[in-house]
């Protein structure tokens, strides 16, 4: 069992940067481990990953603005978010032992979440 803690999240005016990080209980490496975000009513989306090997996937609103990494020795993911908008606001999650990068069914253990509003 795989225990995730989010943190980093806030409230940023528009055109902001936050980062957020998530530290495992165990190691991540050999691990697939990504980051979701929900807003209320809405359906879980897809916004960044990282596989074992250190590829990424973003989605179509994080490519170019996310920057997902991690410290294997922290055993510790982080999302830079930089040029946030009112859209970028939800509930963001880390999860980890997925086997398909961006696809949320595939996740094992889920963080309990950090939110981040971002105002106009």
């Amino acid at each position: 069992q795989v225990q995730l803690v989010e943190s980093g999240g806030g409230s940023v005016q528009a055109g902001g940067s936050l980062r957020l990080s998530c530290v495992a209980s165990s190691s991540i490496s050999g691990t697939y481990m990504a980051w979701f975000r929900q807003t209320p009513g809405k359906e879980r989306e897809a916004v960044s990953c990282i596989k074992p090997a250190g590829n990424t996937g973003y989605s179509n609103s994080a490519k170019g603005r996310f920057t997902v990494s991690q410290d294997k020795s922290k055993n510790t993911l982080y999302l830079q978010m930089n040029r946030l908008n009112v859209g970028d606001t939800a509930m963001y999650y880390c999860a980890a032992g997925g086997s398909a990068c961006l696809d949320g069914r595939n996740y094992m253990y889920w963080g309990q979440g950090t939110q981040v509003t971002v105002s106009s």
